[in-house]
């Protein structure tokens, strides 16, 4: 794609013409996943890791300085949210270790861990207000949570299921998801 004819399509795609915003992804997806793939080896992981990736480019667009390569950009952003994952993943290890570390010294480790009837009746609380708050969502993006997070279907399978392109699922997701945690960061979730 020429030089200028991408920076027209970043331009549209700044000022939330979503059209755009789908052809941008859609030009980058493979580039972008199979770099994140290379990383991580696994295809969903992957996937969650390109959508979250995509989200920050869109929102991120004003930073874009046109004088560097915009693939370029978008492989350092995809870079830094791969580190971002690995460091996660490494605390949440780090964590199971000591957890695991300590329930040897302790017998009792599921009891130690189960949660009291007030925790569990906090959490069914919680879950009943964030499927209100799914409720509340256009019909488009409380099917793609649903499914993608309550029913953990594959982004395959939500394609399928809803005979739509696999990367307009992503995109989907990808906007529920956002528009989700607006929603939750509102409520003060």
């Amino acid at each position: 794609m020429p030089k200028n004819e991408l920076l027209e399509l970043i331009t549209s795609a700044k000022n939330k013409d979503r059209k755009a915003q789908t052809k941008l992804i859609n030009r980058f997806w493979t580039d972008v996943f199979s770099f994140v793939m290379k990383k991580v080896r696994n295809e969903n992981i992957a996937d969650e890791i390109t959508v979250n990736i995509f989200s920050k480019v869109l929102s991120k667009l004003d930073l874009y300085d046109s004088e560097f390569q915009f693939k370029t950009w978008v492989l350092t952003i995809a870079q830094n949210t791969i580190i971002d994952f690995w460091r996660k993943k490494n605390r949440e290890n780090i964590e199971l270790d000591f957890v695991l570390d300590e329930g040897r010294q302790d017998e009792n480790l599921k009891n130690r861990f189960a949660k009291s009837p007030e925790e569990l009746l906090i959490s069914e609380e919680d879950q009943q207000k964030i499927r209100s708050i799914v409720e509340s969502m256009d019909a488009n993006y409380q099917d793609m949570i649903r499914l993608r997070f309550f029913e953990e279907k594959s982004i395959k399978e939500i394609s399928e299921e809803l005979n739509i392109s696999v990367s307009n699922t992503k995109i989907r997701i990808m906007r529920a998801k956002k528009i989700l945690a607006q929603l939750l960061k509102d409520n003060m979730f």
